[in-house]
Parts: C-alpha cells; structure tokens; sequence
C-alpha cells in the first residue's frame, strides 16, 4: 500500500512541476524567450538554474555508486571538476560571452571565424549531448524501475515521452521558475535523508571512521599514468563542459554580465557544497544496510529510501529526484535543439521567420530526444554517459572557444583544424588502440597543438572583422 500512496504524491508533485512550467511557456513569445529567457534572470533564478540544471542523475546516483567504491579519487569528475567548470564560467566566459548577445556558442564561432567553423562546431557539440541526456534518462527509468518494477526499457520510452513533452512547451522560461523551485526540494531532500540516515548510523563520524585507509586520499600517487588519470577526471567536466550550450544558455539568460558572472560563482559553490550530501548519503547506505545493497550500484539511494525510509521521507526524495533529473533533461534536450535551429537550419531556410524558427527549435527537441532515448537502451551506466558527453566537447571545442576569445592570432584554419584532429584523435584512442593514456588527454593534445601551429602557420585578419562584428552586436 506504501508504493501507492508513494505513487500518487510522486504524480502530483510532478503535476504541480508541469504545471508551473506550461504556465511559465506563456512567456514564451519569440526564439529568444525560447533559448536565453529574454535575457531577464536574476541572480537568484540564473544561480539556480545552473545548479539545478547540473545537479541531476549523475550526482545524486552515480557519483554515490563510484564515491563507495573508489573513495575520493573516484569522484573527482563530479561533483569537484563539474563546479570548477562552473566557476571558470563564472569568473572567465560570461563577460566576454555576454557582451555579444548572441543565442548560441556556434554563434561566436561564426562570428569569430566563419560559418564553416559554425558548421563544424555545432556538428561536434550536438552529439555531445546525446550521452548526457541519455544518462538523465536511464536515472528516471532506473528510479521508476526501483517503485514499481517496471523494465529499464520501457521506464526510458516513458520518461522520453514525459520530457519531450515538458521541453517542446516550457522553453528556458520554464526550465528557469522550475529549477528555483527543484532547487530548494533538492536540498531539502538531501538534507532530511542524510539526516535520518546519519541518526541511525550514530552520527557523521562513525560513518567516516567506518571507511577503508586511503578511502578520503584527494591526491593521486606519484605514478606519471595515476597523474594522468587524476588530471583528466579534473578537465573531463571542469574544461570540457564550458563549450556546451546548457551551460552558456543559462548564463546568457542573465539580465546583465554582472549577473552572469556571479550566477555562475554562486552556482559553482552550490553545486560542490550540495553536491557532497549525496556522496555522504551513500556512504550512510553502504554502513547501515550492506546486505540490501542491489546488483547495480547507481540504485543503492533509491532502494534504502524505499525499504527503510518513512513514507514521508520517501516522498520528498522521490520527489526532488525525479523533478531534478526532469529538469537536467528538460536543459539538455534544449540545448542541442536550439543549436539545430539555429545554426544548422536557419541558414538553409529561406522563411526563417521568428515564428518558423520557434516552431523549427520545438521539432527538433523531439529529434534529440529520441536519438538520446537508443544511445540510453544500449547504454546504462550513468557515469560514463557523462564523461563520454564532456569528453568529446574538450577535444573538439574547449581550444578554439578560449583561443577565439583570448588569442588575437587565432585563425579560421587554425581553429577547424583543431576541432577535426582534437575529435579525432581522441576516437582513435579511447575505440581503436585503447591507449592507456587518457584519450582526453590525447585529443585535448592534438587540438590545442593544431589551434597553435594552424594559426602560426595560416595566420588571417578573422580578429579584426570578429572586432567589427561584435561592435555590431554588442549590447
């Protein structure tokens, strides 16, 4: 009877999450509502909808899994690398980004060196975010799974379903009001679950007593490929996800730089301190119940809540799961379905009306969405499916991004090749050699060797028209 008064309260506090989402899609009258928002958030709501965006399945399921079994050198890539990203964000790119006003990172790429480069760009990024969704995904289908026994498969065609629907209305301007409400059930979800489980358990500090020597280790061991590994878990999110459009779209969303800029510190900050509740929750799990652990690892939250907790705690976890992980994927779904329209079909169209692109940007968060939900069916680990996402705009994009804004000799050429070679070569590492170097590291490499010497090599005036340009933009 606890799974179906748990049920209903899980339904309507979904409910009452959509419903605070179609009605902030009224606001939504233009492309620009649609992808930034209007440029009108607070601090308040652009913090929160960095943290929230962010703060989905792979911190509140997978980190916890990898944290138990790898201590801290485990979880280095989230929550430590995904809120230094934020902060670099914060601190470095929103200024410079801002000032452009534009909706897209294509766009600075094709103000910067052309469309070609806005071409290849948004062909490298949009396929980043398919690992991401699909990992979004498989944490609502696992999460149905654990309540009602539903299989993995049909869990994933359902929450795609639910999501798409979700995005291809609400828009920024829905995904922004819903994360400052998810934001504050995520942390009082936390903060209720650990406390409880903590009480049981006989205090933070028999937890920690109970873990294995070197389980709290930060730093890795003197080994050059240990030291490898180390940095590459640290650059994978932390440098790999500022060229994504999730993250610059919630940053231009910002009424004003300066609001940019501390969105994205104050999100940063939140993200980490938040972001190690869930790690100790885990911890908590594995000390209380180490028999109930399941087979897989990424459900050992949801399964302790379910057996142990009280139907009120289960409720509001629950709860503040599954809207989070709805809002993660709700952003994500958006985020390459804006640069599709944007940069991909406008240009070709001949009508490319506001009104053609808004309803051309909603089609294609269908599009994403259902390449994401296959990736998901072959694909369940939830940590990998991130790293995998931040991996590929590292090598391809992370180089020509910040030489753009920051190296005045950064060429058009310099630019595509670092973008071609960076991908791949790191293809060849991480699926045909399996080098046992980092392949982030080696396409991180080859890109920034290429923006380098093709810029050296192939120098141009794209600096000087990029200057003219943004000029023209700048608001």
């Amino acid at each position: 009877m606890i799974h179906g008064y748990l049920l209903v309260f899980i339904g309507i506090y979904l409910l009452g999450t959509v419903f605070i989402g179609w009605w902030a899609s009224s606001k939504v009258k233009t492309t620009k509502d649609f992808v930034i928002a209007g440029r009108r958030l607070p601090t308040s709501l652009a913090a929160c909808a960095l943290f929230a965006t962010w703060f989905g399945s792979e911190t509140i399921l997978g980190a916890p899994a990898e944290f138990a079994e790898n201590g801290v050198l485990g979880i280095i890539e989230d929550p430590f690398g995904a809120a230094l990203c934020l902060v670099l964000v914060g601190l470095i790119y929103a200024r410079p980004l801002y000032r452009l006003n534009i909706l897209t990172f294509n766009d600075f790429f094709k103000m910067r060196f052309g469309r070609m480069a806005e071409i290849t760009s948004a062909v490298f990024m949009i396929p980043s975010y398919f690992g991401w969704i699909a990992a979004q995904l498989v944490a609502l289908a696992i999460v149905l799974k654990t309540i009602v026994g539903i299989p993995l498969i049909y869990g994933i065609i359902l929450c795609t379903v639910v999501v798409v629907f979700y995005t291809y209305f609400g828009g920024m301007w829905a995904v922004s009001i819903t994360d400052a409400v998810q934001s504050i059930m995520i942390i009082i979800g936390l903060l209720l679950l650990a406390y409880s489980l903590s009480d049981q358990a006989g205090g933070i500090q028999v937890v920690l007593d109970a873990q294995p020597d070197g389980f709290f280790r930060f730093l890795p061991e003197a080994k050059p490929l240990a030291v490898m590994e180390y940095f590459a878990a640290w650059i994978t999110i932390g440098l790999g996800s500022i060229p994504q459009q999730d993250v610059f779209q919630r940053v231009m969303a910002a009424k004003s730089e300066n609001t940019a800029v501390k969105a994205g510190v104050i999100a940063g900050f939140m993200y980490l301190t938040v972001g190690l509740i869930p790690l100790f929750i885990g911890l908590c799990a594995n000390y209380l119940y180490p028999s109930s652990n399941p087979a897989d690892t990424q459900m050992i939250i949801p399964v302790i809540v379910l057996k142990h907790g009280s139907l009120f705690l289960q409720i509001v976890f629950f709860g503040a799961l599954l809207s989070a992980i709805l809002s993660t994927t709700s952003g994500a779904i958006l985020a390459p379905a804006t640069v599709i329209g944007e940069n991909i079909l406008r240009p070709m169209l001949r009508n490319n009306s506001d009104k053609l692109m808004l309803h051309t940007m909603r089609l294609s968060v269908v599009g994403v969405a259902i390449c994401a939900a296959f990736l998901a069916t072959s694909k369940s680990n939830i940590y990998e499916l991130v790293g995998m996402s931040s991996a590929l705009s590292l090598v391809a994009l992370f180089f020509p991004l910040t030489a753009g804004l920051f190296w005045k000799s950064t060429s058009r050429i310099g630019a595509i090749l670092s973008m071609i070679s960076g991908l791949f070569a790191w293809t060849l590492s991480e699926f045909v050699f399996h080098s046992q170097i980092p392949s982030i590291l080696i396409g991180g490499g080859v890109s920034l060797f290429f923006i380098v010497m093709g810029s050296l090599l192939f120098p141009d005036d794209s600096h000087k028209l990029f200057l003219e340009t943004s000029k023209q933009t700048t608001t």
